[in-house]
């Protein structure tokens, strides 16, 4: 997964997550991305759970925000 970003891109993906991750459990949940992007179509939320989401749990771990936006 991280292997192929550099450690800037890392970092600045750290810095990402954690400015939507509002409570700091390590997971973005839907309403911290509704609170983050609030003008985020409720249809986007849904592309995003069934893309990002690998594991299906309602929530996003750092590892699956970095599968999704660590690309450039």
């Amino acid at each position: 997964m991280a292997d192929e970003l550099t450690q800037e891109r890392l970092a600045d993906l750290r810095r990402e997550f954690a400015s939507i991750d509002g409570d700091g459990d390590g997971f973005i949940s839907e309403t911290e991305l509704r609170a983050h992007f609030p003008d985020l179509p409720v249809e986007a939320i849904g592309e995003l759970d069934r893309v990002a989401d690998v594991d299906a749990d309602g929530r996003f771990s750092f590892e699956e925000f970095v599968r999704l936006t660590g690309r450039d």
